[in-house]
C-alpha cells in the first residue's frame, strides 16, 4: 500500500538524562510521518479539520527495539495497511542512519465528523486518491 518515509533529526529536548530519546515521545514522530504521508497525497491535516474531518487515535503499539539519541538522523516509514473505511490504520518502521531497525509500531485512527462529532466513513476524496 501507499508508503512514505520521512527524515528527522533527533532534539536534545526529544531525550532523557541517558541521551537517548524518551519513549512517549515516539507517539509524535509517528504523528509526524502520518501527516507527512498525507500531505504527499495532496491532503493536510489542517486542511482535512477545516473540511470538518476529525481523526482521533484510537490504537497504538510501539515495539522498541534500539534507542534513537541526541542528533541522530531517523527515518520514519509510515505505510498505509489497507483502505480505509471509518478507520485508516498504519504500520511504521522507525531506522536510523545506518538502517538499523529501533521501532516498529502501528496506530489505528478513525474518522469523526466534527461538526455532528459522530464517526463518519473514509471521505471519498482520500478513497478515489488512494484508488489511482
Amino acid at each position: 500500500m501507499k508508503k512514505n518515509t520521512t527524515k528527522l533529526r533527533v532534539r536534545y529536548g526529544e531525550t532523557d538524562q541517558m541521551g537517548v530519546v524518551y519513549y512517549g515521545n515516539y507517539a509524535q514522530f509517528l504523528e509526524q510521518g502520518r501527516t507527512e504521508w498525507l500531505r504527499e497525497l495532496g491532503f493536510s491535516y489542517k486542511w482535512m479539520e477545516e473540511n470538518n474531518v476529525q481523526l482521533p487515535v484510537t490504537h497504538l503499539s510501539i515495539d522498541f527495539k534500539y534507542p534513537a539519541r541526541y542528533d541522530d538522523l531517523i527515518y520514519v516509514t509510515t505505510t498505509l495497511r489497507k483502505i480505509p473505511t471509518f478507520k485508516i490504520e498504519f504500520d511504521y518502521e522507525i531506522h536510523n542512519e545506518e538502517g538499523r531497525l529501533l521501532v516498529s509500531a502501528a496506530t489505528t485512527l478513525c474518522f469523526i465528523n466534527s461538526v455532528t462529532n459522530k464517526l463518519m466513513k473514509a471521505p471519498d476524496y482520500l478513497i478515489e486518491k488512494l484508488s489511482e
